[in-house]
């Protein structure tokens, strides 16, 4: 499968056209990656303890994988297509119109996301620890 790129102005559609960021986000969150469904048990500990996170949600042209805007941050959970040359070049274009937001931008590979407790420690060191401490996910 093929990095797929997604602008404001974009329809997509495999049998049929979907109206924008909003739209192709309802059905990102629909279609949860495995990785995707880990990172969001390992923010429990803090969702519990009140922070806001949203999950596939539009900012700007693109549908970021999660976002905590009361933090200013972003988690981007990255697969195989973000390392061809041209998913690379995209993701620099996409962080740094996050940045020029003032979003703080993370990124997680598939793989390190299957470890939990990297990268609970990493959001441990950005996040603070979590007011009800449960530790990471097994």
């Amino acid at each position: 499968m093929g990095v797929l790129f997604l602008t404001a102005n974009a329809t997509i559609g495999a049998g049929g056209l979907m109206d924008g960021p909003v739209t192709f986000a309802r059905k990102l969150r629909r279609e949860q990656t495995p990785p995707e469904r880990k990172f969001w048990a390992i923010l429990h500990p803090w969702r519990e303890a009140g922070l806001h996170w949203r999950r596939q949600a539009p900012i700007g042209p693109y549908v970021v994988d999660f976002v905590c805007k009361g933090k200013k941050l972003i988690v981007e959970i990255d697969g195989d297509t973000h390392y061809s040359e041209a998913g690379l070049a995209h993701d620099e274009r996409r962080t740094a119109f996050l940045e020029g937001r003032g979003y703080r931008v993370l990124r997680f590979t598939n793989g390190e996301v299957s470890s939990p407790e990297g990268v609970f420690l990493v959001l441990c060191g950005v996040l603070g620890e979590p007011d009800a401490p449960e530790g990471p996910p097994t």
